[in-house]
């Protein structure tokens, strides 16, 4: 895999780096990560020299200077391509994408999960996954599934994409209603869903490939809507795209796929069994197949893809990215004038693309100059709160 960047639309817009105190990405490293390697460290029982790896971590991320990985890992000489003139200087003059990245899969290195031994395979996020999954919360919003057969089809459809879009936000489960809905039409600033559905019923019965992003609760909204186009035929295959490794704290495994299904299967709600039911089979059966490949934990934005990658997705009538990572890597994590076109950052993408995402850093496209207006006038951090979020679309010509 190439670090080069390749794309025709990659522009002067500035890379986003970690190295400016106060900015949101230089938060991330100084403020989220410590926090987190606590939540890591306390979730489960790590011996004592898995713990001072950590510790050595979070110290060189956050006044250090960039360490290759040991010369036994598997993935060295990659990633030694990849920081190919970045070692040895400051962790925040490498782009965020980049080091954020890295500090995961160091994170990983650091817990053994990679080691032969006992930690060797352990998701040290597993902990909060399984917690979120069995929250009760779970249980109420597929209880609301139910809810949602009588609603007429464009209004169930719509329902549906949008408790993808908004994953584990509190007030916008399966249950939405027209007020609901209503609601979260306001916190979207660009929605090219009508766009979204009419490319799946152009291209009706084809291939569909979904990037997937957070596990749990964030999960099972995106098989009920994976469900949702083998069920109505918008699609005879989806393919669901997840990562090889735990990565980013929430992001999704198989084994977290597998996880959400059974939850799903065996939820008391007769709506959300038999949907998972209906999933099972159409993994039996290869209408829903779910696949990984290394360049999605990689630190890269996705027009640096591998051919076979690439070629894989070209097949496909529409792929679906969820998630604000997703995003990142789609567009180009730089600080793009907001108003920049969506399509114009998009370009290298091999299919139709569609992006579902909350707003979690600073970077976005394809906004109106009167949405920039409005979303300024507040004064609020509206690029990285998750209280807005997006639906754009990059059509086929």
């Amino acid at each position: 895999m190439s670090t080069k960047e390749t794309s025709p639309t990659v522009s002067n817009a500035p890379v986003i780096r970690s190295d400016v105190p106060g900015s949101f990405s230089w938060g991330v490293f100084h403020e989220r990560h410590p926090k987190l390697v606590r939540q890591v460290l306390d979730a489960l029982p790590y011996g004592p020299a898995e713990r001072a790896a950590v510790e050595r971590l979070l110290e060189e991320s956050t006044g250090g200077v960039l360490e290759p990985l040991q010369e036994e890992a598997a993935d060295v000489a990659q990633w030694r391509e990849w920081g190919a003139g970045r070692w040895g200087r400051p962790w925040g003059e490498a782009p965020f994408l980049w080091a954020e990245s890295y500090f995961y899969r160091r994170l990983l290195e650091a817990i053994g999960y990679f080691r032969p031994g006992a930690w060797r395979g352990i998701d040290p996020f597993a902990p909060f996954k399984d917690a979120e999954l069995a929250g009760s919360a779970v249980d109420d919003e597929l209880a609301a599934l139910s809810r949602l057969d009588g609603l007429p089809e464009t209004r169930r459809a719509a329902a549906l994409l949008s408790s993808a879009l908004w994953g584990n936000r509190a007030d916008l489960s399966f249950g939405i209603t027209a007020d609901a809905t209503g609601t979260a039409a306001a916190d979207l600033v660009a929605d090219d869903s009508a766009t979204l559905w009419s490319e799946l019923e152009r291209a009706h019965g084809g291939q569909v490939c979904v990037v997937a992003d957070n596990a749990g609760r964030e999960l099972l909204p995106d098989l009920v809507l994976i469900d949702h186009l083998l069920a109505g035929g918008l699609a005879a295959q989806v393919v669901l795209y997840v990562k090889p490794q735990p990565y980013y704290v929430s992001d999704a495994t198989t084994a977290d796929v597998l996880a959400a299904l059974d939850r799903l299967r065996t939820a008391p709600a007769p709506a959300a069994g038999a949907i998972g039911g209906r999933l099972w089979r159409a993994m039996n059966d290869g209408a829903l197949v779910v696949r990984t490949h290394a360049f999605f934990c990689a630190p890269l934005p996705f027009h640096a893809m591998p051919a076979d990658l690439r070629a894989e997705l070209a097949a496909a009538t529409m792929t679906i990215l969820k998630g604000d990572l997703n995003y990142r890597r789609l567009v180009g994590d730089r600080l793009w004038p907001p108003t920049t076109p969506f399509g114009d950052t998009v370009r290298h993408f091999p299919s139709p693309v569609a992006a579902l995402r909350t707003l979690k850093s600073e970077v976005v496209v394809g906004l109106t100059p009167a949405t920039v207006t409005r979303l300024d006038d507040t004064a609020t951090p509206w690029r990285t709160d998750g209280r807005h979020a997006l639906i754009q679309v990059a059509a086929r010509p």
